[in-house]
């Protein structure tokens, strides 16, 4: 679809919900506790990001909007790690309460050979003190009518009340203003007067006390949900299935998803909140609003652990794979995240590097021999200038946009950087290789960059290429045989 997402920055959303922390522990599992029949999990790498309510904050931050959170945490280090990470995306926190006696909710997820083995939870599930329900209360009544759109993540965690949403419910109405709420439990009811709630199939099942197994039986348990909590609106989420879009007084509308690889649904359901309120907020229907929540939720599937999209991402997705570039094309200033990704997943990143010239059968043996290393191949290219400098006056003959193009078609390929020859330190810095792979008409000494690979932990492989063909020798030959047929 046509969209410009630049309109995400200009808007204001409030979210209000159950704030918590989420940690990952990762880690390799080579042993069994001799204390007891379990796995011994060696962590090697710890990492904390926004969880519940926080991660639709998150991901709204990382869409470029403007937005205001409201909740209650703790004040101990889980409450002061939060607080720093919302402080850093430029977050209003002056609806967010701090209570002492109550503690931050974190979970902690231990993930081991790319699986996820145990959660622990830390938490509390009662309701909030009186003071502090007020005190938030009036925060969150005088910032609605500031907002495009309030959302609330409930998470069953004692934030968010029936008479919190009552409050919102009534002030948001005097204002005009869209309140989406994505909900928990059995009892719906509490969400009356929204102008719109997102269960998954199976809350919406509950919920409704229908066993959806058919478009029929999907359609029967929205009417109740409908009836049952008046509300005009419901975008009952199906996994791999898309999502389904209902409207009092029109026929239901079906989005189905994109097969894509999944490789963790945890917070599926917050950037579907989140993106949805956004698309509402920036005057799309609700229709064209659900169509981009589930590509926002196809893409962060994708990835592991509570992860948030950007609107490059967004944009690319929406138009097909495509913004006007290679799909495959990552500028180096993008590459850490990807990284990142790619680290989390476990998989092993082997990196080619050259001009790329002319592509030939070599090159083409090269990438195939290259991929049997690893699970991800980086393709890395010297931009036309760094050519220029190392194969003279006359090279590239196919510039860098061509040959990005070119390379990105193969299968073999995962991904294309450009850089230039003085890049290429910090390109291994930002990459940290497995396997850096060569063509054997070199020697592993003499490829440039091998000792800043060997440093980071990975190795060198010389692939058996026939030094006879080469981009420079056809060249060479056209030129030759143009020169003959003068």
């Amino acid at each position: 679809m046509e969209f410009n997402f630049s309109a995400f920055d200009r808007c204001r959303i409030l979210v209000v919900g159950d704030l918590m922390m989420d940690e990952y522990l990762w880690g390799d599992v080579d042993r069994i506790s001799p204390e007891a029949p379990v796995q011994v999990v060696a962590v090697n790498r710890e990492e904390f990001t926004l969880g519940g309510s926080g991660n639709v904050v998150n991901n709204l931050a990382a869409l470029g909007a403007r937005v205001s959170a409201a909740g209650v945490i703790g004040t101990g280090s889980d409450g002061r790690l939060l607080m720093e990470k919302f402080n850093a995306l430029g977050v209003n926190t002056s609806g967010i309460i701090q209570e002492p006696e109550r503690p931050t909710t974190r979970k902690t997820r231990i993930i081991a050979a790319h699986q996820h083995v145990l959660r622990i939870d830390r938490e509390t599930r009662k309701e909030i003190s009186g003071n502090n329900f007020a005190e938030m209360t009036k925060i969150i009544i005088d910032q609605i009518p500031k907002m495009d759109v309030v959302l609330i993540s409930d998470y069953g965690k004692g934030v968010v009340s029936p008479a919190l949403i009552a409050k919102i419910v009534e002030e948001a109405k005097k204002h005009a203003r869209f309140v989406i709420a994505d909900p928990k439990g059995l009892d719906f009811t509490k969400y009356t007067g929204v102008s719109l709630i997102t269960p998954n199939l199976k809350e919406a099942a509950l919920a409704a006390g229908v066993e959806i197994t058919d478009n029929v039986s999907l359609v029967r348990a929205a009417d109740k949900i409908l009836t049952a909590v008046n509300i005009n609106n419901l975008l009952i989420t199906c996994g791999p299935d898309g999502m389904v879009l209902f409207e009092k007084g029109k026929a239901p509308y079906r989005i189905k998803s994109k097969a894509r690889q999944v490789f963790d649904v945890s917070g599926a359901g917050d950037t579907v909140l989140s993106t949805f309120g956004l698309a509402v907020a920036a005057g799309l229907s609700l229709r064209q609003s659900a169509g981009i929540a589930n590509t926002a939720a196809g893409i962060v599937v994708g990835k592991l652990g509570t992860a948030t999209i950007s609107q490059k991402e967004l944009t690319k997705a929406l138009s097909g794979g495509s913004d006007g570039g290679p799909s495959k094309f990552v500028e180096l200033d993008r590459l850490e995240p990807l990284i990142t990704e790619i680290r989390k997943k476990g998989q092993k990143i082997v990196l080619t590097n050259g001009c790329f010239d002319l592509l030939h059968a070599g090159h083409i043996k090269l990438f195939s021999a290259s991929r049997q290393f690893g699970e991800v191949l980086i393709v890395a290219i010297d931009d036309d200038k760094s050519v220029r400098a190392l194969k003279g006056e006359g090279r590239p003959v196919i510039d860098a946009r061509q040959r990005i193009r070119i390379l990105s078609a193969l299968d073999s390929v995962d991904h294309v950087v450009l850089f230039a020859s003085d890049e290429l330190d910090r390109l291994i810095e930002l990459i940290r290789p497995d396997i850096l792979t060569k063509g054997s008409n070199y020697t592993s000494s003499e490829v440039t960059g091998h000792k800043l690979v060997e440093k980071f932990g990975g190795k060198v492989e010389m692939i058996p290429i026939d030094d006879r063909i080469s981009s420079s020798r056809i060249i060479n030959t056209i030129k030759n045989n143009h020169a003959a047929d003068k």
